[in-house]
């Protein structure tokens, strides 16, 4: 595998340290801002808009630069909007900030999935781009927490002038591993990338994505009530337990890339289906405290499993133009996230229990498989050559007779 690969990790790195990092550090910036736990929750919200905003616009803003430009100044603008994240003097300049600090988020990733499937062999392509997400997963087993206690130790502010630190490593990452031939401009443009959007297989896919990761997000945006009231955890032991969650993640990854070389479908159909076992198994593993962490390393790991197989199925469908396809991809991921987290919450509002998300998320990941296997038919008709019909045409002398196909 390319050394270029680890500059693209190094960028994920920043990246899903900084997304996650706000959930861990919301008492600290409610109290320093004097506004509520629930308002200081926006600032999340905040965050994904700028991803599924940034990840189309950003993508098509920058379709004829040279793509290894293109990542250099988005990790730029990444770390303009931890900076100012770090000096923001009151609320809503903080909700500005964070809202650009998710600009650059979806088309790193996808512009980034893009150039590493480009250094390396046809048949190491998901290892390529589940290299690039393990920069993302390792960030929820090590960054995270360690931004957390920065945080909480010398002040939250602290922690973003950490994290963009992390962007500026990236850029010079960027620089020096990543050869201008190997992340060339696209020969497409703006109009090839909206093109691709155009095509049902590439929508069925994204499709697949919010079905899928919707399920994680149902029943992960609601893990700690689920710990503490059903499983008997004190809140303390929270962290530990999501850091279990990220390795669970870490090994889905590499597994699910290193699978997907070898079947994408059935890696992918695979990942779907144990996901919605291991959700479906919740109310069971959560009776107990180490059935319990082990369910949270399960659904790391089922959830992950099929990442890069989703990010390269829709780059694939665009093969032509992927570049935004596969920021639009990203944007999939989040708006997963919200409305994973909106249907898990009508289930626990609905009073179906303190597993009830998981189950929501089962329904979810079943909806997932049926998706994909919808994308599936369509591939196999559309790979299938139409027949040709003979028509016999008869002339005045039956020596006459030819056969005319339509």
């Amino acid at each position: 595998m390319p050394l270029a690969l680890l500059a693209l990790a190094v960028g994920a790195f920043g990246i899903g340290t900084t997304e996650f990092v706000m959930m861990g550090l919301l008492p600290d910036v409610a109290d320093d801002l004097n506004i509520s736990i629930p308002r200081a929750g926006h600032l999340v919200s905040a965050y994904a808009l700028g991803v599924v905003v940034g990840a189309p616009l950003l993508a098509a803003a920058t379709a004829r630069i040279p793509r290894r430009n293109v990542l250099i100044g988005l990790m730029a603008l990444f770390v303009t909007g931890n900076a100012l994240s770090a000096v923001a003097p009151g609320e809503g300049t903080l909700l500005a900030a964070r809202f650009v600090s998710g600009l650059p988020h979806g088309a790193f990733f996808g512009v980034g999935a893009v150039v590493a499937t480009g250094m390396v062999a046809p048949e190491r392509k998901a290892r390529s781009v589940s290299l690039m997400f393990l920069g993302l997963t390792v960030a929820n087993v090590v960054g995270v927490p360690a931004a957390t206690a920065m945080g909480q130790q010398l002040g939250w502010r602290a922690t973003f002038l950490g994290v963009g630190a992390i962007g500026v490593a990236a850029i010079a990452s960027l620089v020096a591993l990543i050869p201008r031939e190997n992340a060339p401009a696209p020969t497409t443009g703006l109009r090839g990338e909206l093109a691709a959007l155009r095509s049902l297989p590439v929508w069925l896919a994204l499709g697949t994505t919010v079905a899928g990761f919707g399920a994680l997000f149902s029943a992960y945006s609601y893990i700690t009530p689920m710990l503490t009231d059903a499983a008997g955890y004190a809140g303390s032991s929270v962290t530990l337990l999501l850091a279990l969650f990220g390795v669970g993640a870490t090994a889905g990854n590499l597994l699910g890339g290193r699978l997907a070389d070898h079947s994408l479908r059935g890696t992918l159909f695979g990942g779907l289906a144990s996901l919605a076992l291991v959700l479906a198994l919740f109310p069971f593993l959560m009776r107990t405290q180490g059935t319990a962490a082990l369910a949270v390393a399960l659904l790391g790991t089922a959830a992950f499993v099929t990442g890069s197989p989703l990010q390269l199925m829709v780059m694939e469908k665009a093969s032509a133009a992927p570049s935004l396809a596969s920021s639009a991809n990203q944007a999939a991921f989040n708006l997963a996230n919200a409305g994973g987290a909106w249907i898990g919450g009508l289930a626990l509002a609905a009073g179906l229990g303190e597993t009830s998300p998981a189950l929501a998320g089962a329904a979810l990941a079943v909806l997932g498989v049926a998706v994909a296997a919808a994308a599936h038919t369509v591939d196999r008709r559309r790979a299938t050559p139409t027949p040709h019909r003979e028509r016999v045409v008869t002339g005045h002398l039956p020596e006459e007779t030819q056969t005319v196909r339509r």
